[in-house]
């Protein structure tokens, strides 16, 4: 039987350990941020007593949230 020496062995990959904080906060800012943008374009009147619905400033602020959220999950694939 032939031996295998441990420098011939794959590595397993690293895995980062930010890699899931950044993938979750990217994944939640993203959603928000859709949302954000919805409400303030008037597309999205959920819920019915929200001050941000059809106020344009919030799909700013929605974009804004929402290229973060894109930046991190873009951070944690790399």
């Amino acid at each position: 039987m032939p031996t295998v020496e441990a420098e011939t062995l794959p590595h397993p990959p690293r895995i980062s350990s930010m890699r899931i904080p950044f993938l979750t906060l990217g994944l939640l800012a993203l959603a928000i941020g859709l949302l954000w943008i919805g409400q303030g374009t008037g597309l999205v009147a959920w819920p019915r007593s929200s001050f941000m619905i059809s106020q344009v400033q919030w799909a700013w602020y929605g974009a804004g949230l929402a290229a973060f959220g894109l930046g991190l999950m873009w951070l944690a694939r790399r």
